[in-house]
């Protein structure tokens, strides 16, 4: 089997034409801030891979939805790395509907049956914050809860049809407040876009006294206190699938060595060696996620494999520019921008520096907290 085939053979049984539709954009033009790749994945039907067949969905694994995340990596990085915060974002939500009778399964097959996006606000914004605390503060209205505070997404915030964030809200009974996630339309009023104040390659937004009703509100109290352990779980899938992602971008690089016969074939082997390695340390983590619902070990060795794979790309990534060598002007840019994304894997949440700690307790038996 050819490099890469398996991956692009995943996209077309899932999303059939997307990976031709794809290869027929350049490079540069895809990842341009009007690129066409976003619309191309929602008219494939990309939303509703993760979506139970019998929510209309595409019923997709977690090993599918990995091979389709490096086969887009490989063809266009930054619609890659939007997709994986839609796919999060949508595992968590089917989650949420496989342990509360309520809107989230009607959420999961309006997204799966119009191709719709979805986003997840992380608490980033807090430096001292778990990237899974709450990241936006309520108050309690007659008709709801009041949100205010701020995230940042990247590409998919254009586009996005409905946003997820973590928020701190009082307890209905008793004193003190509870985690909850609030479910929140694009569309409503006081959800703003903005450049200013964004991090590089994201834009911010804000919430500002924006009205969430009490059927798009999910408490802790409602999941009998466990809603922070299955977002701590369902983040596997995030380490998952941006793994695949960045590793995809990388693929894009070491698949033009691989075509150029003037690199020596030793080193053509020895950087196939080292990516199929890598992604089938990832695949690993899809079967585990498949075996059974992701718990805190899967998180854990979820973590393991993300933080190893960044190092086989800090070697191959590398390497594969060097040998690709001096070519025209449009190889050498697309060659540096891949060489960008595929090291942002380095950069996303949670960073290694910050998960010492946390992974050092829990390999002598401490809970695993997410910094």
């Amino acid at each position: 089997m050819r490099f890469l085939e398996r991956e692009r053979a995943t996209v077309e049984k899932l999303l059939p034409g997307l990976d031709e539709s794809l290869r027929a954009v350049s490079l540069m033009e895809l990842e341009s801030p009007s690129g066409s790749g976003i619309q191309l994945f929602q008219d494939s039907g990309g939303p509703g891979l993760l979506a139970p067949a019998a929510d209309r969905g595409l019923g997709g694994t977690a090993l599918d939805a990995l091979r389709v995340q490096r086969a887009l990596g490989s063809r266009s990085p930054s619609l890659a790395m939007a997709t994986t915060v839609h796919h999060f974002s949508m595992a968590t939500l089917v989650a949420l509907a496989a342990v509360r009778d309520d809107l989230e399964w009607m959420l999961v097959e309006g997204v799966a049956a119009s191709n719709r996006l979805v986003a997840f606000g992380f608490a980033e914004e807090s430096p001292d914050a778990g990237i899974l605390s709450p990241s936006m503060t309520a108050t309690v209205e007659p008709d709801g809860v009041s949100v205010n505070g701020v995230t940042h997404l990247g590409r998919l915030v254009r586009s996005m049809d409905l946003l997820m964030v973590s928020v701190m809200v009082p307890r209905s009974e008793g004193p003190g407040g509870e985690l909850a996630i609030a479910l929140v339309p694009a569309e409503s009023e006081g959800v703003s876009v903005s450049e200013a104040g964004a991090k590089a390659g994201s834009q911010q937004v804000t919430l500002q006294d924006v009205l969430v009703a009490p059927e798009l509100l999910v408490r802790s109290s409602d999941l009998d206190g466990q809603l922070g352990a299955l977002l701590t779980a369902g983040f596997a899938w995030f380490q998952l699938l941006m793994t695949g992602s960045c590793l995809g971008a990388a693929s894009a690089l070491i698949e033009r060595v691989l075509l150029d016969n003037r690199v020596p074939e030793s080193e053509r082997v020895q950087l196939l060696v080292e990516a199929e390695g890598a992604m089938s340390a990832a695949e690993g983590i899809a079967r585990r996620i498949d075996d059974g619902a992701p718990d805190e070990s899967t998180l854990a060795q979820s973590l393991y494999v993300r933080y190893g794979v960044q190092d086989t790309l800090s070697r191959v990534v590398p390497r594969a520019v060097e040998l690709l060598g001096d070519h025209k002007s449009t190889a050498s840019e697309e060659a540096d921008y891949l060489a960008t994304c595929a090291n942002k894997l380095a950069l996303h949440p949670p960073t290694r520096s910050r998960m010492t700690g946390p992974l050092a307790a829990y390999l002598v038996d401490g809970p695993l907290t997410l910094a």
